[in-house]
């Protein structure tokens, strides 16, 4: 089976592309992920993918466009949505590229991170696969966290201390809105 698989960045990617290779699946990931801030941050994470995937032989679609403006036009005055905007944002985008390459189905590495809306991602993924008409391949890679960390680690990757919008950023930078 042919999976496309969006990819959010390198240390991400380690755990979702070895158990899809292990189950035999030929995987090409996409990087879309204009909500990633400061552009600086999005040239290290696109930089650090590109090098993981050269070590792995995993072949990738970049779109290499910086989409702040429009993340931050769909997100404005429905921060509370942000996370759910941002997940339809990529995904929708993955699904079209998989779509218009005859992959025979896709999956995200946001399956992988414990800090996702994971029940969210899943209901999204499914109705992008009823609208497009390709199947979504659902597992749960959070049960990889700690290797995919490990990994990371061993290699030398970077690795980002949030999830890439100006608003995780924040949240994880800001004491006083750390949560509780």
């Amino acid at each position: 089976m042919k999976v496309l698989l969006h990819v959010c960045c390198g240390p991400c990617t380690i755990y979702p592309l070895s158990v899809l290779r292990e189950r035999g699946m030929d995987v090409t990931g996409h990087f879309f992920n204009p909500n990633i801030h400061p552009f600086k941050e999005f040239k290290e994470r696109l930089s650090t993918l590109e090098d993981y995937a050269r070590q792995t032989k995993l072949p990738l679609v970049v779109d290499p466009h910086y989409g702040l403006t429009e993340f931050v036009r769909e997100v404005a005055f429905h921060e509370a949505d942000r996370c759910h905007i941002c997940y339809h944002m990529r995904l929708e985008k993955t699904v079209a590229v998989a779509t218009s390459m005859a992959f025979d189905a896709f999956s995200t590495t946001l399956l992988y991170s414990r800090y996702q809306r994971h029940a969210d991602l899943i209901s999204l993924c499914e109705d992008l696969s009823t609208k497009y008409r390709i199947p979504f391949y659902y597992e749960d890679f959070r049960t990889g966290w700690q290797h995919g960390i490990d990994v990371s680690k061993e290699l030398g990757m970077y690795r980002q201390p949030y999830c890439g919008c100006v608003y995780s950023e924040q949240e994880r930078y800001d004491k006083s809105l750390r949560k509780k």
